[in-house]
């Protein structure tokens, strides 16, 4: 089967079997390593990519579902020459300890800072109609990141400080 992708502004026409996931062509077929394989079953976060704007688990979609859509990977969201505000956050609050999950997380991040900013809330959101980015809210929004090694008050910091720099 064929498909039609963009990934990170790129056009990319894929043959795929119809089984194939999202996950295993953005990393095999068109060697974006940066999506991580965590449990393959959509609980960990690791392959968390955006698809038109929306924070997918990239495990649990396959290509076929995705013909047109827009796909963006941590590739995509800054460089080492060009960080995001978010990774520059990362990296000063070392919110990353092993790093294998720090994509996924830094996806998911970029994901959440805009539902917030879009108003959408949260099930801990006090007011329905104003989210405030309380550690309480990061950590409910976050909860589908997993970190194994445990860094989640500097996971919050860093995205604490990526929102501060973002306003």
């Amino acid at each position: 089967m064929k498909t039609t992708l963009t990934v990170n502004g790129r056009s990319h026409e894929v043959d795929h079997d119809t089984r194939r996931t999202l996950l295993d062509t953005l990393r095999d077929d068109l060697d974006l390593p940066g999506t991580k394989k965590g449990c393959d079953h959509g609980q960990c976060g690791a392959c968390t990519v955006l698809v038109n704007g929306q924070r997918v688990n990239s495990c649990l979609c396959l290509t076929a579902m995705h013909d047109g859509d827009e796909v963006t990977t941590i590739e995509g969201i800054g460089s080492p020459e060009r960080l995001s505000a978010l990774q520059k956050a990362f990296v000063e609050k070392d919110g990353y300890q092993c790093g294998y999950c720090t994509p996924g997380q830094i996806m998911s991040a970029t994901a959440m800072l805009k539902e917030m900013r879009d108003g959408a809330p949260s099930y801990v959101s006090d007011d329905l109609d104003a989210a405030e980015l309380s550690d309480a809210e990061m950590a409910e929004r976050m909860s589908g990141n997993l970190c194994r090694c445990s860094a989640y008050p500097l996971i919050r910091e860093a995205i604490a400080m990526a929102a501060e720099v973002e306003k």
